[in-house]
């Protein structure tokens, strides 16, 4: 979250989030089935869960995550938000899958989700309590304020630093980050990774099925552009 990254680090981070994206959507409990129409223009979006005011926060907080930059587009040009937004409407943000009966421990990740707050209740309790904690520290919500501010407060969030009313303030970070990294990489059928671009900016190929020719070449930027599920090219 520091501001002072180069561009080298960026680029680092979005090579590595790729390879475990599959892994990690999976274990975040991302339902990538859901949502299969073609994404609109973000600024013509007209959110399905979220209201307005959070709608804002998530507007900000994934710009500041993936800005965009001389290497690709950011998150809002890649319509993660979006992506999100549909996501919480659907099973994951429900929890439709997992089991949430308690007790709920201080407890290692491979012991299973600890909360009986599901996904979407996060998003919600998160954004009201992040911006009741802005209001009372700058006089502002979060989407109002400055980048630096925004990246101040979203460090404070990943470690824990500020305290939330009714929820674990690295719990609702690690949601908005995981879920926001998804988004980015997903194909663009869930409704991120517009036009494929995030695809495009690291070399990934795709939902293409045939790698033959490629077997024996390594270290060679794959030359033939990314292949989205329902067959878009990139």
């Amino acid at each position: 979250m520091d501001s002072n990254h180069t561009d080298d680090s960026r680029r680092r981070f979005m090579k590595g989030a790729m390879w475990v994206i599959s892994a990690s959507a999976l274990g975040s409990g991302v339902m990538l089935s859901a949502n299969a129409s073609t994404a609109p223009e973000l600024s013509q979006y007209k959110p399905v869960f979220f209201n307005e005011a959070e709608w804002r926060f998530v507007l900000a907080a994934c710009d500041r995550l993936i800005p965009s930059d001389d290497n690709g587009p950011g998150a809002l040009q890649a319509n993660v938000p979006l992506f999100i937004d549909r996501q919480l409407q659907g099973d994951f943000g429900q929890a439709k899958d997992w089991y949430m009966k308690g007790p709920f421990l201080e407890a290692p990740a491979e012991l299973g989700y600890q909360s009986p707050l599901t996904p979407a209740q996060t998003y919600q309790k998160g954004i009201a309590a992040t911006d009741a904690y802005c209001q009372k520290t700058f006089g502002k919500v979060f989407a109002d304020l400055s980048a630096e501010q925004q990246d101040a407060l979203l460090t404070q969030l990943q470690s824990g630093q500020v305290a939330l009313t009714d929820l674990s303030a690295k719990q609702f970070f690690d949601f908005l980050l995981q879920n926001t990294k998804e988004g980015y990489f997903a194909d663009p059928i869930h409704g991120g990774n517009k036009d494929m671009a995030a695809w495009k900016m690291i070399g990934f190929p795709g939902a293409r099925a045939s790698y033959l020719e490629w077997v024996d070449l390594h270290n060679v930027p794959y030359p033939m552009g990314p292949v989205s599920i329902n067959g878009d090219r990139g």
